[in-house]
């Protein structure tokens, strides 16, 4: 049985112009451990699907199953981490972001700040848990955020574009820091994403979205030994691949 199990899910929006189907018909299904991401243009419902296995939305039609339970809301067994650095509280420093939830969970103050430490030295920012979001650069609130939905535990990690906002070196040493943090703990990774590279470097396999409405129409795994060489003839051939299949899968949409 997969770890994630999404069955004939839509999603249809109502509108002061009428009803909108975001995500349509969509099913397939996840490995414990596996790391999978959706690719697609804006408006193919990436983010839709995403924040459905989070609990945020509730599908129109079909079934989401983690863990062979269905979703019925938000829960602990899911980390979700966004773009926005906005997401991290202002008023705490990286450890008392990072434990949060941990005092959700009604932890005990040494134990939680122990499992904080242990997930900023993760993401190497154990030399900066005193300090406030604002005097961090946008790649270190991001690995703060990571930490964060880390720290308790959870057996999914969800990813909505989270390094989209950053400078494209600062966006490599994410992904190779993401994909050393994978490696570690072996979560079952969501991660949406419109940038071909990074799919490639990160992804056991590739689900391939397209838009009006937002429906599945391939999956591609990603045949390369870690840790990967973005430079590589292999990487390039898979980025052609996936390039191709995307750009098939445009055309189609346009017709």
């Amino acid at each position: 049985m997969p770890h994630i199990e999404v069955s004939g899910v839509s999603l249809i929006y109502d509108t002061p112009v009428g009803p909108v189907t975001g995500v349509q018909d969509v099913s397939f299904g996840i490995e414990a451990s596996e790391f999978l991401c959706i690719v697609g243009p804006s408006g193919c419902g990436k983010s839709t699907l995403l924040n459905m296995i989070a609990g945020f939305l509730v599908p129109t039609n079909g079934e989401i199953r983690i863990g062979g339970r269905p979703v019925g809301g938000q829960g602990l067994d899911r980390g979700v981490v966004f773009q926005d650095f906005a997401q991290l509280f202002p008023w705490r420093t990286a450890l008392g972001n990072v434990t949060f939830g941990l005092e959700m969970k009604g932890i005990g103050k040494a134990e939680r700040e122990a499992i904080a430490r242990e997930q900023l030295r993760l993401v190497k920012l154990e030399k900066f848990a005193q300090s406030y979001p604002h005097h961090l650069s946008g790649g270190m609130q991001q690995r703060v955020a990571i930490a964060r939905a880390l720290a308790y535990n959870p057996s999914v990690l969800l990813m909505d574009e989270p390094f989209a906002a950053l400078d494209a070196l600062t966006r490599d040493e994410m992904q190779r820091l993401l994909a050393d943090v994978w490696r570690e703990t072996r979560k079952t990774v969501v991660y949406v994403t419109h940038n071909v590279a990074e799919a490639v470097y990160l992804a056991d396999r590739v689900v391939v979205m397209t838009p009006h409405p937002g429906t599945v129409k391939s999956e591609l795994c990603i045949p390369l030994a870690r840790p990967r060489d973005s430079l590589s003839v292999d990487f390039l051939e898979c980025q052609k691949m996936l390039l191709r299949n995307l750009e098939q899968e445009k055309q189609q949409s346009d017709q």
